[in-house]
């Protein structure tokens, strides 16, 4: 019997081998490519060992810290927060007592001046019976009872015409932001809330935060080109401007 090839036929192998080179050529460049990967995977896997490292080394520390203390440091620590705390309290009756966490009106510019001496941030809205000025009443009040660091106050422009004629007064309503018994800023009419009375008691209370007259935690969304820089002037200054009143 005559020997034949395997396979079929008289035909070799290599042509069905080479019918498979273009799927092993792709498995090869995958591998070429396998070969790249680990250096950029060893990096990054460095990078973040560096920064697990870093955590863990920082809450040892914490951890150690902790172990420290002893009975008496823990004790201390407690102390301290008795102590912040009766502060704090002591701070809350002596505002409260002074008329913080309601919005009073004065009757006279010597209650203005009393009260303005008493509370390192007043908040003063000078007013005249209109509906602009009843819309800032509506939102002082609110404001006042949101945030007793503050003292809220108003008082009748036309009769404290002395007083108006210092801090030139002119347009109502106007709110004088007072620090430390001097004007450090004004808020007059509506036109830094797009000249309409339909803002929001949220969007006031965020300028005056602006002013840092009330302490505010919230994302300030005023825009700071509406609003001029700050103007300090003292209560006690005397100026010779005309005041008048607008509807």
């Amino acid at each position: 019997m005559t020997a034949r090839p395997c396979g079929r036929g008289n035909k070799p192998m290599w042509p069905r081998m080479q019918g498979l080179a273009p799927s092993q050529c792709g498995r090869g460049q995958q591998g070429f490519r396998s070969m790249e990967n680990p250096k950029v995977e060893e990096i990054l896997e460095k990078q973040l060992l560096t920064v697990a490292k870093a955590v863990e080394d920082k809450i040892d520390d914490e951890i150690a810290a902790l172990d420290r203390l002893d009975l008496d440091d823990i004790d201390a620590l407690r102390e301290r927060r008795l102590q912040q705390m009766k502060k704090m309290a002591e701070k809350r009756n002596r505002w409260i007592s002074l008329g913080h966490g309601e919005y009073s009106e004065l009757h006279s510019e010597k209650d203005f001046f009393t009260a303005v001496k008493a509370s390192e941030r007043v908040v003063c809205h000078f007013y005249r019976e209109n509906w602009p000025c009843k819309v800032v009443d509506k939102h002082l009040n609110i404001l006042a009872r949101r945030h007793i660091e503050t003292r809220f106050v108003k008082i009748h422009a036309e009769k404290s015409p002395f007083l108006a004629e210092r801090l030139k007064i002119i347009i109502l309503p106007t709110i004088a932001i007072i620090k430390n018994t001097k004007v450090d800023d004004y808020v007059v009419g509506f036109d830094e809330f797009g000249g309409t009375d339909e803002f929001s008691t949220e969007e006031l209370e965020e300028r005056l935060a602006k002013s840092q007259v009330i302490h505010f935690e919230g994302e300030s969304s005023v825009n700071p080109s509406k609003s001029s820089g700050p103007v300090r002037r003292s209560v006690r200054q005397t100026a010779n401007a005309n005041s008048s009143d607008s509807e």
